[in-house]
């Protein structure tokens, strides 16, 4: 009997890597299975936000958490739940708007200058509020910009959802909103919002994979989750990574060192 693993994500739409991520390369992917081979292992994938993914490893309840959020992946790493973060890919983070553009960003490329604008014009803006990954990129360029930001905050709204949802919301109010740009690219419901900012190195996306720690969680699934890292972290598995595009634009940018 092959034995199962358990792979904990972050997920777009209903958080990251959704419809066009992980969940591509692991079922259906442009016509094929990411491998038969590593196809049986998997046993449920559960798709959520960075911070209640590595909530989830903590307790033992996943075998592998795939995330984005280098600092709190690293911490997971320091309180002994897994024995190392292995960088597997990468895109970035876009500043979304209202072409209106009340704040006057538009065409920058310093994501701190533009909050800055946001905040001294009060303008709307739309937070995932969720601690997924996004969430806390957002939180850290708001530290870098020297502003404090809190629901309290009229023209801040946090609306505690995925980035999908969120994206919806600040369409509706014409907001402003930080968003990654895979999750943009696949976002139907625009209205009159777009890119504004971008290319800032502040905006770099990585993602990492982890093994939940079988010392620390003996009924961790060990051979079957590293049989995953090693494949998503293989040449077959980046080239998976690399090939997969939305009109015509690629999404992630595989970049594991082996």
């Amino acid at each position: 009997m092959i034995k199962r693993f358990q792979l904990t994500i972050d997920h777009h739409e209903k958080y990251s890597l959704h419809c066009f991520g992980i969940h591509s390369l692991i079922l259906p992917f442009n016509g094929r299975l990411c491998t038969k081979k590593y196809r049986a292992f998997i046993d449920n994938i559960v798709a959520v936000g960075t911070g209640q993914a590595l909530d989830i490893g903590r307790r033992g309840d996943a075998d592998v958490v795939f995330v984005h959020d280098k600092v709190a992946e690293e911490k997971f790493v320091a309180e002994g739940f897994a024995d190392k973060r292995i960088e597997v890919m990468y895109n970035d983070f876009v500043l979304i708007g209202p072409k209106s553009d009340p704040a006057k960003i538009a065409g920058g490329k310093d994501i701190q200058t533009a909050l800055k604008k946001i905040a001294d014009s009060k303008s709307t803006f739309v937070s995932r509020g969720d601690k997924s990954g996004t969430h806390a990129a957002e939180l850290r360029y708001w530290k870098g910009a020297d502003i404090a930001v809190s629901a309290n905050l009229p023209w801040y709204k946090e609306t505690g959802s995925g980035m999908g949802p969120a994206l919806n919301t600040a369409s509706g109010m014409n907001g402003y909103i930080l968003s990654d740009r895979a999750t943009w690219l696949t976002f139907k419901n625009r209205g009159d919002l777009a890119i504004l900012v971008q290319g800032d190195p502040k905006l770099f996306n990585q993602y990492g994979v982890m093994l939940v720690s079988s010392a620390k969680h003996p009924n961790v699934k060990k051979a079957e989750g590293q049989a995953f890292v090693d494949w998503i972290t293989s040449k077959e598995g980046q080239d998976t990574i690399a090939s997969y595009k939305v009109g015509g634009e690629q999404l992630f940018f595989p970049n594991a060192k082996k």
